[in-house]
């Protein structure tokens, strides 16, 4: 049976500022790699580079750190070698919404049985807090204080366009739903993405714990179908806002699944390893011959 324990590197610990959401979601994910009963030997964790790519490192599964917007081959490579390890994605919003976007789209596209965890902190926090490519309209810092005039990507609508087969947005503030966020993301057969508020405390002054509190709300709580992919896009372009907000009003921040559907996997469609994972195949004394004459 897994217990936490069973996921603790003892030799070091997080090196994260004090305070920093990344915390919030290192600890659902083991919460859910727990909860699952996963073995941690058939769990990898595949991230690129940032703060948040560094979570593989404090949880005690296989794991791998690529190069900055690449995990995502890295990942879709380990499942086609070997179908049967449970895959997961760790990657910030510069890595995934800018460096990765065309690995990102091509995979939720491919409907990859994987799960990617982003944590959205909307900067570049490990090199001092730059914009990234969901940073709001008019924010400025020290790293770069002339205000950004580019549009924030909004990760729910472009993976629902994408063709990702289950959408979700989770808060780093909320373990219990981050849990069960991560949870349902690797059990759903195919792409799962799960784009995870997660304050940085050094750098973004703007988009706090607090400010996420006072507008963070869960869809299903207003008994949202999860089906419905023409509501999901109405609720993903609530945030970030298109429109001027009116005196005292705030943002709505929608959190939970917002659309989830079946279809056929990129693996089910392979039939090299549509039956068994590669690895578990025994391929004997074949004769290639009649390959090499083809392709010499």
């Amino acid at each position: 049976m897994t217990e936490l324990k069973d996921l603790e590197i003892t030799y070091d610990k997080p090196n994260w500022c004090p305070g920093c959401g990344d915390f919030g979601v290192w600890v659902s994910l083991k919460n859910a790699i727990v909860s699952l009963q996963l073995n941690p030997w058939e769990v990898v964790l595949v991230s690129g580079i940032g703060c948040s790519s560094k979570l593989p490192y404090w949880v005690k599964t296989y794991g791998f750190n690529g190069l900055h917007g690449r995990p995502m081959p890295i990942a879709e490579g380990i499942r086609l070698a070997n179908s049967g390890l449970t895959v997961i994605v760790i990657g910030g919003d510069g890595d995934q919404y800018g460096e990765g976007a065309n690995h990102l789209l091509h995979a939720a596209r491919r409907n990859i049985n994987l799960t990617l965890i982003v944590h959205n902190n909307q900067i570049y926090g490990l090199t001092t807090g730059q914009f990234s490519p969901t940073t709001d309209i008019g924010e400025k810092n020290k790293a770069t204080p002339v205000p950004t005039v580019e549009a924030p990507v909004n990760p729910m609508s472009y993976s629902l366009a994408a063709g990702a087969t289950f959408v979700a947005r989770g808060f780093a503030g909320d373990n219990k739903q981050e849990t069960q966020l991560v949870m349902e993301g690797i059990k759903h057969k195919g792409f799962s993405i799960i784009d995870t508020m997660q304050p940085c405390v050094t750098f973004n002054h703007k988009n706090t714990f607090s400010w996420f509190y006072e507008r963070v709300y869960k869809v299903e709580d207003n008994g949202h179908d999860t089906s419905d992919k023409a509501q999901a896009y109405l609720i993903a372009e609530e945030w970030p806002l298109k429109r001027a907000l009116m005196d005292g009003e705030k943002e709505k921040i929608a959190t939970g699944i917002l659309y989830k559907e079946e279809r056929p996997t990129w693996e089910d469609g392979t039939p090299q390893i549509s039956s068994m994972p590669l690895v578990k195949q025994s391929f004997g004394n074949r004769d290639i011959t009649p390959l090499l004459e083809e392709l010499l």
